[in-house]
């Protein structure tokens, strides 16, 4: 199961992945959310990573695509993450740069896994629980209904996010065993602050499950 943590912001933070073999760190670049993260941050990250077995991923909310391609070429991303209403076109123009781009889908009824047919130019799906008005596009610590995903085929790998925890990562993994997770508030002590013992915990409850 492949493992990414959104909304790292320390070195301390992306040390304790690697030590961990977590496979993605999450960069968020938007402004209304707590983890957002500059871009000087970023790129102090990344090149800590360049020694590291560990691949950064930019997370944007509907950004300008001309300011989000800036960022790419000045960081030197290879993936992005797509956490907004962005739509296919948007998607090509960013495979174009031959960046890999995975798509948020945002999913509350069985008929929202439909919406992946909107979106064919993506690398990856990253299927999230639906925000309500006036909540954050993704990191409120809420989950959809996984038993959604029971039997869905789908031939591009796909990650599941909203409120995975330690307390559920088990029955997640029995019940939907997905190609990959994204956690987020799940192994924060407080509003978009990672901690370190909770990672651990996490990693070896799934190492040991």
């Amino acid at each position: 199961m492949i493992i990414k943590i959104c909304g790292i912001q320390t070195k301390e933070t992306l040390l304790c992945c690697e030590k961990n073999k977590i496979d993605f760190f999450g960069m968020i670049f938007y402004t209304k959310s707590p983890r957002n993260i500059s871009k000087e941050n970023a790129k102090y990250l990344l090149n800590l990573s360049k020694n590291l077995n560990i691949e950064g991923v930019g997370v944007f909310v509907n950004e300008n695509i001309n300011t989000l391609k800036e960022l790419v070429f000045d960081l030197k991303l290879k993936i992005i993450q797509l956490h907004g209403e962005e739509d296919n076109d948007y998607i090509k123009k960013l495979k174009d740069n031959k960046l890999k781009v995975i798509k948020k889908i945002s999913i509350k009824y069985q008929n929202d896994l439909n919406k992946i047919d909107n979106y064919s130019e993506a690398d990856y799906y990253l299927f999230d629980y639906m925000p309500n008005p006036g909540e954050l596009p993704g990191g409120n610590a809420k989950s959809f209904n996984w038993n959604i995903l029971n039997n869905f085929q789908i031939t591009k790998p796909w990650f599941i996010s909203g409120g995975i925890n330690i307390d559920n990562i088990d029955l997640l993994r029995k019940k939907i065993n997905p190609f990959g997770v994204d956690l987020s508030s799940g192994v924060e002590k407080e509003l978009g602050i990672k901690d370190n013992h909770i990672i651990n915990n996490l990693m070896d409850k799934i190492k040991y499950a």
